[in-house]
């Protein structure tokens, strides 16, 4: 068997990205003139790149600024497990690409969904929290307002998912209001509680939603062998 010649990191995304979109602020609805425009991809590398001992790198930054990717496998390993990013990414509402197996990659969305999404969305949160914490006790108030904000945004999307079924991204008519906090508008004990409001919600809607107890990672394991076993034959 000929030894297959590994890719550069920038050729597996130039060359081998199935889906890109925009996330971040743009996908929120939160931007302002000065926001970057953070995009967020998924690359299939050719199966016979695994055969080796050096394994293609399960993610990549770059090449453009503002950019990363995730190798296929990876990305569904993270999804399962409820990672907002990721989950985020394939409800961006700024899709930039998407081939055959990205259409595919999208229609399974839904299988990606589960209750875990409230320990993963909460958990962020809670871990931005504690931050908050040291800076208030410290300076007083927040040193940086922006993570407040999507502190908050966080908590929206994961009790609207928990309550629905279903992910949505942009804030619709909450955007003046986080964006006053972003501005830091808002003082610190509104804000704060403001957080424990939507933690408590959350945990209401996580204890009678409509999400299964667990994602279909038999679904996604599926679709996994399907494109590993098309890329290996297509080699």
């Amino acid at each position: 068997m000929t030894r297959v010649k590994p890719l550069t990191p920038v050729a597996l995304v130039t060359d081998h990205t199935v889906y890109a979109c925009v996330m971040g602020s743009r996908a929120f609805g939160l931007a302002t003139e000065s926001s970057d425009t953070d995009r967020r991809g998924v690359y299939v590398a050719p199966t016979p790149l695994f055969w080796g001992f050096d394994k293609p790198p399960p993610h990549v930054e770059g090449p453009a600024e503002e950019q990363f990717s995730w190798e296929l496998e990876r990305f569904c390993e993270l999804a399962l497990r409820g990672n907002p990013n990721i989950l985020e990414c394939l409800h961006s509402p700024l899709v930039e690409h998407a081939d055959d197996t990205g259409r595919e990659l999208l229609a399974l969305r839904e299988a990606f969904l589960s209750r875990r999404v409230h320990e993963t969305y909460a958990g962020y949160a809670a871990g931005q929290r504690r931050k908050f914490a040291a800076d208030v006790r410290a300076h007083g108030t927040p040193r940086r307002w922006k993570p407040v904000m999507h502190a908050l945004r966080l908590l929206m999307c994961g009790r609207d998912l928990l309550r629905t079924g279903s992910l949505v991204l942009d804030v619709g008519d909450m955007r003046e209001p986080l964006l006053a906090v972003r501005r830091g508008e808002v003082p610190w004990p509104e804000a704060e509680a403001w957080l424990d409001r939507l933690t408590e919600e959350a945990g209401e809607a996580a204890r009678t939603s409509p999400l299964p107890e667990e994602p279909d990672h038999a679904r996604v394991e599926d679709f996994l062998i399907r494109i590993r076993r098309a890329s290996a034959g297509a080699g």
